[in-house]
């Protein structure tokens, strides 16, 4: 018989984990790591779901494991492929993952099954956040749009620093433009892969991420992670103006994604310097991007960057002057193991 297991007698790092709801579902909001292999597939559950709401319970289950009886041979084989202990998980722990547990079993695979589904998964993650406590320091990248911070954790996090990149959980830039050729997680999504990366790196001496603000788009940051960001200490990258626009140009691709970034400059268009929103109006018209950058960091994005600087005390940061990503990176790293000496960040600004 299948055992039934809570959240917390889950190993994140070592069970398999298989969601077998539907595919939409499963893009909607899954358990970070696991894979989808669904009992039914889109129409399927609609039409099961109709049954259990027009007819009868009866019904939809007569017609649910009819349904899932003809997949059963193709269901059962993608299991076999896999390697390790497998837990599987549904909704609310309810039908779909009892038929597939229990015909494992009775096939000779044993699984266990997450009691109360994703939805104790969701409430699980929830209270991880409003009760986590970050212990580590936390440095904090902060530098104007351009910079490359994003690439810099992204280096530093494949050399094994202990990053925290909210970004790419958030699947966002984090600005205006941010969404730019991206479809950004929804918070649900957001909220876990934060949760699984806190866990993951709840053992290291510091954490390294970038300042963002309270949002990234439509997602909202925990307010705990919000205030870490407040007391850690800052380390504020500095570059050329050209090096930044080149930055932007790469990563953005704003040839590829044109009337996007036309209908993002609309809703801050109101923000700027009538004269200014005016020219990059023009040079939008002739998708001339570098100008269009310089225009849009020197008048909107650098006034908001200075303003955020000075609201940290000069012992709680520190400014460093970098000609690259590849340079910035290299001086990040050679500050951290001063950083980690507590007394010595007062004495590090300059």
């Amino acid at each position: 018989m299948f055992k039934d297991l809570t959240i917390d007698q889950c190993d994140f790092n070592n069970h398999i984990f298989v969601d077998v709801r539907s595919p939409s579902e499963y893009r909607e909001m899954t358990i970070p790591g696991s894979m989808n292999i669904p009992v039914f597939n889109d129409e399927e559950r609609a039409e099961v779901g109709t049954l259990y709401k027009q007819v009868s319970k009866e019904k939809a289950t007569e017609r649910g494991l009819e349904i899932f009886s003809r997949k059963l041979p193709g269901f059962l084989q993608e299991f076999k492929n896999l390697k390790g202990e497998i837990v599987v998980f549904c909704w609310r722990g309810g039908m779909r993952s009892k038929a597939a547990a229990t015909f494992l079993d009775l096939m000779g695979m044993k699984a266990g099954r997450i009691q109360g589904g994703v939805r104790a998964y969701r409430h699980w993650v929830l209270n991880k956040l409003e009760t986590y406590t970050l212990t580590q320091q936390a440095f904090v990248l902060n530098g104007g749009t351009g910079i490359g911070k994003t690439a810099i954790l992204k280096q530093l996090q494949k050399e094994g620093y202990p990053v925290l990149d909210i970004e790419a959980l958030a699947n966002h830039r984090g600005s205006i433009f941010g969404e730019i050729g991206l479809k950004a997680n929804n918070q649900k999504t957001f909220d876990s892969l934060l949760v699984n990366d806190l866990i993951r790196m709840q053992d290291s001496p510091y954490l390294l991420f970038e300042a963002e603000s309270k949002r990234i788009g439509r997602l909202r940051l925990p307010e705990k992670l919000v205030e870490t960001k407040e007391k850690g200490f800052h380390i504020f990258i500095e570059m050329p103006m050209k090096e930044r626009i080149s930055h932007i140009l790469e990563e953005y691709r704003l040839h590829e994604h044109h009337e996007e970034f036309k209908e993002a400059f609309r809703c801050i268009k109101r923000r700027i310097h009538s004269p200014i929103a005016n020219e990059i109006e023009d040079e939008m018209g002739k998708k001339n991007y570098g100008r269009i950058l310089e225009l849009l960091l020197e008048f909107y994005y650098d006034p908001m960057y200075l303003y955020m600087a000075k609201q940290y005390p000069d012992d709680q940061k520190v400014t460093i002057t970098a000609d690259s990503i590849e340079d910035a990176c290299e001086k990040v790293k050679g500050l951290i193991p001063l950083l980690k000496t507590e007394k010595n960040q007062g004495n590090l600004v300059r």
